[in-house]
């Protein structure tokens, strides 16, 4: 880890820890991020974890930007990672991985050069750390993904994609958790609810978290609450 600390705005600093997308990169940002919290107690207004960054808003009322930096560095000072059950929740995500909710699901796995069954085993091998969340509310971008069953996103977004729609971009996952565009290349649908403004917090998922995808069969699947309506031809 190597910090840098970058103005943004009157009140807020970039802080940057590394400079690859790794996954190892959560546990330290997750301890940065909680001695962050304890340094600056009420005069933190937000604090954003990225992939190898913390977005830091601070109260600029109460520390001038020197002071702030000043902080910073004192409270990151002898930083060590957290242990990995102390970094986050584990959530498992059930998929029903199927051509007709994951259009993508063939050629993908004849992209990596095997069959979609084993696109499904590779996508269900490892648990994911959840980098950080954007694009919508709820989307938790998690990686990273087995190299061979990596894709580029879409050279056209679909306009409108189910919710719960399970996709690769590259070598992050996620799922999305409102029916919106997107450009990731689908696999499947998962049938749970990862945004509700009845929920704590609203997402499921936060940074830090890590998350396993189980395979389901449909039974399943509809049990859970899913909904199984196919992909439109062309959307």
């Amino acid at each position: 880890m190597k910090l840098r600390i970058e103005t943004v705005a009157l009140d807020s600093l970039m802080l940057r820890l590394f400079d690859q997308i790794e996954e190892t990169n959560m546990p330290w940002l997750m301890a940065a991020a909680e001695r962050l919290q304890q340094a600056f107690g009420s005069q933190l207004i937000d604090l954003v974890p990225s992939y190898s960054t913390l977005l830091l808003h601070y109260d600029c009322r109460q520390f001038s930007e020197a002071q702030a930096c000043a902080l910073v560095r004192e409270a990151l000072m002898d930083l060590q990672p957290q242990q990995a059950a102390a970094s986050g929740q584990r959530h498992e995500l059930p998929v029903w991985y199927h051509p007709s909710v994951g259009p993508d699901l063939a050629a993908l796995a004849q992209r990596a050069g095997c069959r979609p069954e084993q696109v499904v085993e590779r996508h269900c091998s490892r648990d994911y750390p959840v980098f950080t969340l954007g694009f919508a509310p709820g989307f938790g971008y998690m990686g990273l993904v087995d190299p061979s069953i990596a894709a580029p996103r879409l050279a056209t977004p679909r306009q409108r994609l189910p919710q719960g729609s399970v996709g690769i971009a590259e070598r992050q996952t996620a799922v999305y958790p409102l029916p919106s565009p997107g450009g990731w290349n689908l696999i499947g649908r998962c049938p749970l609810a990862l945004f509700d403004r009845e929920r704590e917090g609203y997402s499921l998922l936060k940074p830090g978290d890590r998350v396993r995808f189980v395979a389901v069969d449909h039974a399943e699947f509809l049990r859970l609450g899913g909904v199984d309506t196919p992909m439109e031809s062309g959307a």
